[in-house]
């Protein structure tokens, strides 16, 4: 399928809403849904990030740079909510420390770097696996795979929502393009690969959403060697 994409909202990480919505219960049905959090990002922007070590996060690039400013956010000043649900959470840690893919360059005018945008945060400390069990990766998804999207957005900012049983459209070199529909929040959501008797794994993380003709559809980055370089360099 060689179609034109048009990305018409590269940046889905978005201002803290004040209000609560509800969410998609069946989110919660997912095995290992509790890896999935929201990110609190100086108390002005949410991202949707996943624990996929103890003390490592996986999110999006462009969620650790200011929308307005361009500047790299401290990492610091960012908290990852684990299985954030109404106003509770299985666990919450402060970061700190933060690492981008090397060739992530941020776009200041708001568009993320499709094919390198991709963050690894340390927590402050480990979250036990008796509380929540890290997801796993895997780095070869196929045109046509089904796939699950877990994520926050402006309109679920409190409670997890699932996109469920959308498809892999294209794979190019280091990007999926998904019928997956995502909203403002979603970027760093992970991508699953959901099997019977498995527990799910992650093949991508969500960076931008776009259109493809008059189709929705959303982008992620993929995963190769320079993922693991990174969690090296965060651990």
């Amino acid at each position: 399928m060689k179609q034109m994409l048009a990305i018409v909202a590269a940046c889905l990480f978005v201002c803290m809403p004040g209000g609560v919505a509800a969410g998609d219960s069946s989110a919660r049905s997912l095995p290992g849904w509790e890896a999935v959090g929201r990110l609190n990002i100086s108390g002005k922007y949410m991202c949707t990030a996943s624990l996929i070590a103890p003390n490592l996060v996986l999110t999006a690039a462009h969620c650790l740079f200011d929308a307005r400013s361009g500047r790299r956010i401290n990492a610091r000043e960012i908290k990852f909510e684990a299985g954030l649900h109404g106003r509770r959470s299985k666990a919450a840690r402060v970061v700190n420390k933060s690492v981008v893919h090397p060739q992530y360059v941020h776009n200041t005018r708001g568009a993320a770097q499709l094919g390198h945008d991709l963050a690894v945060l340390r927590l402050e400390s480990p979250i036990s696996a008796e509380q929540i069990q890290p997801f796993r990766m895997k780095a070869q998804t196929r045109k046509g795979d089904a796939v699950d999207v877990l994520s926050y957005s402006y309109h679920h900012a409190n409670q997890m929502n699932r996109e469920e049983g959308c498809h892999v459209l294209q794979r190019q070199t280091r990007t999926l393009v998904m019928s997956c529909r995502v909203d403002f929040g979603a970027s760093g959501a992970p991508v699953l690969e959901v099997a019977p008797g498995q527990a799910p794994r992650i093949v991508s993380v969500i960076s931008s959403k776009a259109a493809m003709g008059r189709r929705r559809v959303s982008i992620g980055t993929t995963f190769d060697a320079t993922l693991q370089n990174m969690m090296r360099s965060a651990s």
